[in-house]
């Protein structure tokens, strides 16, 4: 372990977002060490033997570093969840705000199931835990001509924290488990987890299949097209 400049295969403070910095300033605490080279990887707080990785997206960017990380450290990471977001809107060189409102959309906790799409079984690993932050945050759009034929032209440049509401840990089995609604006929399908839940039908077969690959579920059949799951015993996903 050093205190080297940020390595190639890490992300260093100058090119992140002002949504990742700020969240690192709000997890660290006095001693903790910020932007430390571990294994030649860059990690965000390294608090003792405790390698604190935050990461606003695309899990896929960080599995293999979790996976090589995991054989010798223990690795908390942090994931936040806009549950309130305020888009504003800037001119093209980020020099006049043009508008500001309240997106009408809510995130939620089942949300880091489309990103743990990339390692559901890394989950089991005692090293390993992971946290939801539910924020309040801004995303800061400005009409370049570079967005999405969605967005118009207008491109998201840059996610600013306002506000840290609630930290809810996962700790494996049993927070997963819990993820599970009471009450759900049995067997069910992910279509019944998306009505229990309110949940988009994509997002229900992730957190389906998330939980299935940790042991958290089992397949017993199918209905038609759809997959039939019961919640596994204690002596598969303990």
């Amino acid at each position: 372990m050093s205190s080297d400049p940020p390595a190639e295969n890490g992300i260093g403070i100058l090119s992140e977002q002002s949504l990742h910095a700020a969240l690192k300033r709000w997890y660290a605490e006095p001693g903790d060490q910020l932007e430390v080279s571990v294994d030649g990887y860059v990690i965000d707080l390294v608090r003792g033997d405790l390698l604190i990785e935050i990461q606003t997206s695309n899990f896929a960017s960080i599995r293999s570093k979790l996976r090589d990380l995991l054989q010798r450290h223990r690795v908390h990471l942090v994931y936040p969840v806009a549950v309130d977001r305020w888009i504003v809107r800037q001119s093209p060189d980020g020099s006049e705000e043009l508008g500001r409102r309240k997106s009408p959309k809510h995130g939620r906790l089942e949300q880091v199931f489309s990103e743990l799409v990339s390692f559901p079984r890394l989950v089991r690993s005692p090293s390993f835990t992971l946290e939801v932050a539910l924020v309040q945050d801004e995303e800061v759009r400005r009409k370049d001509g570079k967005g999405s034929w969605r967005r118009k032209g207008w491109s998201i440049h840059d996610r600013r924290l306002l506000a840290v509401d609630a930290q809810v840990p996962l700790s494996f089995p049993s927070a997963y488990r819990d993820r599970v609604p009471a009450g759900l006929s049995e067997p069910f399908t992910s279509r019944d987890l998306s009505r229990s839940l309110a949940l988009s039908r994509r997002l229900a077969q992730q957190m389906a299949y998330c939980l299935r690959k940790m042991g958290v579920l089992e397949v017993v059949g199918k209905r038609r097209n759809a997959y039939l799951y019961l919640p596994a015993d204690d002596r598969a996903s303990s």
